[in-house]
């Protein structure tokens, strides 16, 4: 699949509103296979991260918080956004401090990913942290209640059986360390 699509056109831009965590931009394109122009909405966002932090022993630090999207408790890793001034990196360091209080200094870059290139504009970025262990009280934000735990591969794979474990960025971060699926 090497085809090469003409870009489109930007023929205009608008900022629609500021909800917090997006800014709506809307942008008026000119299809290059017909030549019709489109209104495209796009959400403007900070890069996020995602921690794959396991311990000395090799397993994972998960967080249980409630999430008002799907109405109900999920099983997750630790994440959040990156604020203006830091890089992924120092998110990570400190997102994986403030939510679960381990800490480390063995990080590694995974990567990132985008989350829905569709109509999001950021980037969600991976970082492996090795023998995570907890050394500091938890910090949440006004807006979390998280409970921290330990998971083994195996008991991974039963949240995700138990439908607790769905969020696909964590399990897209948790699948460059694990191998989540196979079973042999």
């Amino acid at each position: 699949m090497d085809e090469k699509r003409p870009t489109w056109e930007r023929i205009r831009t608008r900022a629609g509103p500021d909800l917090k965590l997006f800014r709506v931009r809307f942008d008026w394109k000119r299809n290059p296979r017909n030549g019709r122009t489109m209104r495209a909405i796009v959400l403007e966002a900070p890069d996020w991260v995602n921690v794959v932090a396991l311990t000395a022993e090799g397993k994972a630090v998960v967080v249980r918080q409630h999430r008002h999207g799907v109405g109900q408790v999920t099983t997750e890793i630790p994440a959040g956004i990156v604020e203006g001034g830091e890089d992924s990196r120092e998110t990570a360091i400190r997102e994986l401090r403030e939510e679960t209080g381990y800490t480390t200094d063995d990080w590694e870059y995974l990567g990132y990913v985008e989350p829905n290139p569709a109509f999001l504009n950021n980037q969600c970025h991976h970082w492996l942290a090795r023998n995570a262990a907890r050394t500091d009280p938890v910090e949440l934000d006004d807006g979390e209640d998280i409970v921290v735990g330990e998971m083994s591969l195996a008991e991974l794979r039963q949240e995700m059986e138990a439908g607790r474990l769905r969020h696909s960025l964590a399990l897209v971060a948790l699948a460059r360390v694990f191998n989540l699926w196979d079973r042999r």
